[in-house]
């Protein structure tokens, strides 16, 4: 390349970089008088939830936990099934029974 055609290839790209940056000082320059023209909005929030009572059942202190120990649980964990009385007075079971084809065999025994 001789001296002549790299100074103007110089010339080309500080051309092009110049009209790039003209270019984006003009958009930032449109944007922020777009949001000084705007009218500010404010948010509003929500009033707080208000939350349910607490169950009855919760006025109780949760049991002491002892190291090493099992976790305590206060009340104690309920079955997912209700007990054959309550399913004979009319209460129905809260899963589904698993379908016949998803019912594994029987684990044997290790001897």
């Amino acid at each position: 390349m001789s001296p002549d055609e790299t100074k103007r290839a110089y010339r080309m790209d500080m051309l092009l970089a110049s009209a790039l940056v003209a270019a984006g000082l003009a958009v930032s320059g449109v944007s922020l008088m777009q949001i000084a023209a705007r009218n500010p909005q404010m948010a509003q929030a929500t009033p707080p939830l208000q939350s349910s009572p607490p169950p009855a059942d919760q006025d109780k202190p949760p049991a002491e936990s002892k190291p090493g120990g099992e976790r305590p649980t206060t009340p104690a964990p309920e079955p997912a099934r209700p007990d054959a009385e309550a399913q004979k007075a009319g209460a129905t079971p809260a899963l589904p029974p698993a379908p016949a084809e998803k019912t594994a065999p029987p684990i044997p025994d290790k001897k």
